[in-house]
């Protein structure tokens, strides 16, 4: 007999026999106290205790037993099983069909309790294997508690999750540590049937596989999802406990599918975000090519056209030459940057750029570059104030960071604003923030947060032969934030637009307020003639 077979039958005993005693006990003492001629009806109270505790068959036998113990202490002749009297078989009979009936409809009530019971723990169950594949971040990550509330609801010693073929599955997740004994060869796999017929569990053999012993018997749920075989829902538990009952065969069943369909979910989101990467990759293609195609082809043009000029037989004078070879020069610089902004933000989007941070004066940094786009910018209207603490920069990147920010700023301004370059530190942050506005037209207060997006032209921007590419100030952000800074872009107090470029302050001898203000009392600001 099985482990359930023995728990059932310890548990009929432990109720029947007191019952039954102490019933017997009743009958005696109202046959000699109150001289009660039948009171076998007192047994249908051990026949009731016997049924809700041990079900039908537990009935069956308390009835019986109530029968022969009536039989033989109190009908005559006493201390055997001969019933001489017609009327005591009458009794005998009546107490026979009335104990099976009260048995059973307490039989039966004991039943539906405990299905309700076990409804409502499948229900809960259900709802926590629900909640944590309806919260998850991903599937895999909620296994290992799914596998721990299948262990606990589903009565099993171990369960574990494993993914892939089935010859090559790779568990995990487990809700145990230790390594799990080699597999047997006799499986006890779930057979799904088709419609509504309940699944069985059907002992296979698995061929290669040794028969090792082993105190428990192993399950497996196939777990399924897109019409593909997913991996499986494996389950241990100790041998002769017996196969899952109904409801634990349901959890499982209902677990292993729920676990497929997230999985074959999340596959479909991880194809549907590679689709939407290639599309990406594909529009940014396209965005790059239609955005530098006509950058590329208005400074050739010139070159060429200029360097025809340059001819012997061209007939110009010496100063036109001066000039087209002054223009030659120009539009060589301007594909030079638009080729290293190009390369720029390739190394961005791959995350290949690697800051050599050291500690600068931002006048040291700045002042040269603001110098060498001068002639670009304008002599008479540029106005510089870099008094502020060193910042610990990589001063490639901000060298390429200021240029672009210059650049735009003379682009889009118009040739008569004032732009002013600034520092300051920042009094609430680790950080010094230089500033390059101007006093030009501005843009609309909606464009501000997207101006450093990849390709983004501000709508109704001045249009004319370059209109830019729209990655400057993208490889901006870019450069400032892989050197540990960070920017910004807002309404300039001079009218126009202005960008602020956060950079780390240096930390340590460098930043002190004496060293500040020594730094501040040797140096004057640089500023332009003609500066607002």
């Amino acid at each position: 007999m099985n482990r359930p077979g023995l728990r059932r039958m310890a548990v009929l005993l432990a109720v029947a026999v007191p019952s039954l005693a102490m019933a017997t006990a009743v009958v005696a003492i109202l046959r000699a106290v109150a001289d009660v001629p039948n009171a076998s009806i007192v047994y249908l109270a051990a026949v009731m205790a016997t049924a809700i505790a041990a079900g039908a068959p537990g009935a069956v036998v308390a009835t019986v037993a109530s029968i022969l113990l009536y039989d033989w202490f109190f009908t005559v002749p006493y201390y055997t099983l001969t019933i001489s009297q017609p009327s005591e078989w009458l009794n005998a009979v009546l107490l026979l069909g009335v104990g099976l009936i009260v048995g059973q409809l307490a039989a039966l009530q004991r039943t539906r309790a405990e299905d309700a019971r076990a409804r409502e723990r499948e229900a809960r169950a259900l709802f926590r294997v629900g909640r944590e594949l309806a919260t998850r971040e991903s599937t895999m990550a909620v296994l290992p508690t799914l596998a721990q509330i299948l262990r606990d609801e589903a009565g099993m010693s171990r369960v574990w999750v494993a993914i892939g073929p089935e010859t090559r599955e790779r568990v995990v997740a487990d809700t145990a540590g230790e390594p799990r004994p080699a597999a047997p060869s006799v499986l006890i796999v779930l057979d799904r049937k088709p419609g509504d017929e309940p699944a069985a569990w059907v002992r296979i053999h698995a061929p290669g596989r040794s028969a090792a012993s082993s105190d428990a018997d192993v399950y497996r749920v196939r777990i399924e999802g897109g019409g593909a075989i997913l991996g499986s829902l494996w389950a241990s538990r100790a041998r002769g406990s017996g196969p899952p009952d109904r409801t634990e065969t349901r959890l499982l069943a209902a677990a292993a599918d729920q676990a497929g369909q997230a999985l074959a979910q999340d596959r479909l989101a991880a194809e549907a975000r590679s689709a939407e990467v290639v599309r990406q990759s594909d529009a940014l293609k396209s965005a790059l090519l239609q955005s530098v195609s006509h950058d590329l082809r208005t400074p050739l043009a010139t070159i060429r056209a200029a360097a025809g000029s340059l001819r012997p037989d061209s007939g110009l004078s010496d100063p036109d030459r001066v000039e087209s070879a002054a223009a030659i020069d120009r539009e060589v610089e301007y594909l030079n940057r638009l080729v290293t902004n190009l390369l720029d933000l390739s190394r961005i989007e791959a995350g290949a750029l690697r800051a050599d941070r050291d500690v600068f004066e931002l006048e040291d940094l700045v002042g040269p570059t603001v110098e060498r786009l001068r002639p670009r910018l304008g002599a008479g209207r540029v106005e510089v104030a870099l008094e502020a603490p060193p910042v610990e920069v990589d001063p490639v990147f901000l060298d390429d960071a200021v240029t672009n920010v210059l650049e735009n700023a003379a682009k889009y301004a118009g040739p008569d604003a004032p732009i002013r370059v600034s520092a300051r530190r920042l009094p609430d942050a680790p950080f010094v923030r230089l500033t390059v506005e101007d006093g030009g037209p501005g843009v609309p207060e909606e464009a501000l947060g997207r101006l450093f997006e990849k390709f983004y032209r501000v709508p109704g921007g001045p249009r004319g032969s370059r209109t830019g590419t729209g990655i400057g100030l993208a490889v901006v952000q870019g450069l400032v934030e892989a050197t540990g800074g960070r920017c910004a872009a807002r309404r300039s107090d001079l009218g126009g637009l202005a960008l602020d470029l956060d950079l780390p302050a240096a930390i340590g001898p460098f930043s002190d307020a004496g060293h500040a203000a020594d730094a501040a009392s040797d140096r004057t600001p640089v500023v332009a003639s003609g500066a607002v």
